[in-house]
């Protein structure tokens, strides 16, 4: 797995509440997950998470999910989930301190699944990833194809966006992405439809080229970084880029 920064390792407090936690029901290897990469994003999607008790209990009066005999909780009982997940798109992944198993609390759906995982060994950390790309496969029916990845949440990136203007006779985003991967080869890629990622570990994070966007292009970058990104932004301006005037 390609860690993108430097993880944030979880404070002293953090670490007690886990250990206060150790018997609730959380997936395999999740706890040791977090202990070691700290909280992030994996693969673009998921968002790993310290366990909260408290986001959903709001959600126990909302009716939003649907609930019938074969629900696996009910109203009441959302109320009492802790999350330790949610996807970029805002559904919730929870466990219930009383149940057995994995809760989906699905953002544009009408019902709340259980999830099934097949019994793993719970003493590597790494074991976690492949939990969650089983609760991807099952979620959407399909598998990831691209690269396994996680994002740490550092608290210290910062990120520079610009654009390139597009024309007849101008460099594609595509063209652009392709010279940047020979100018300054990659420690990993991942290039699909809509977009192009290229990491690089002396950024600390990677350029985003943006396809569906059509001239967006991103840096992410660690602050102490800033000569890395400095030769990467010089690059790009010199390869037709413009610096967009709202950056943070």
């Amino acid at each position: 797995m390609y860690i993108v920064s430097r993880p944030k390792p979880l404070s002293e407090g953090q670490n007690q509440v886990l250990a206060k936690e150790a018997a609730t029901v959380y997936p395999p290897a999740y706890l040791r997950f977090l202990q070691r990469f700290g909280e992030g994003t994996y693969r673009g999607w998921m968002n790993v998470q310290f366990p909260d008790a408290e986001v959903l209990k709001p959600f126990a009066e909302y009716g939003l999910w649907e609930h019938d005999e074969e629900s696996p909780i009910t109203e009441e009982q959302i109320g009492e989930c802790i999350v330790i997940g949610t996807t970029v798109d805002g559904d919730f992944l929870a466990v219930h301190p009383r149940m057995a198993g994995l809760l989906w609390l699905p953002r544009h759906a009408e019902r709340v699944e259980a999830i099934s995982l097949q019994a793993r060994e719970p003493e590597d950390e790494a074991m976690y990833a492949l939990v969650l790309d089983e609760i991807y496969r099952q979620v959407y029916g399909r598998s990831k194809e691209e690269p396994v990845y996680y994002e740490p949440w550092t608290g210290t990136r910062s990120h520079h966006f610009l654009r390139l203007p597009q024309g007849q006779g101008l460099l594609t985003l595509p063209g652009l992405a392709e010279l940047c991967q020979k100018e300054f080869p990659p420690d990993l890629s991942i290039e699909n439809a809509y977009a192009c990622f290229l990491f690089y570990r002396q950024l600390g994070g990677y350029v985003r080229l943006n396809y569906a966007y059509q001239q967006e292009v991103a840096v992410f970058y660690e602050q102490d970084a800033e000569q890395a990104f400095a030769v990467m932004e010089q690059w790009l301006l010199s390869n037709g880029c413009e610096a967009v005037a709202d950056n943070n």
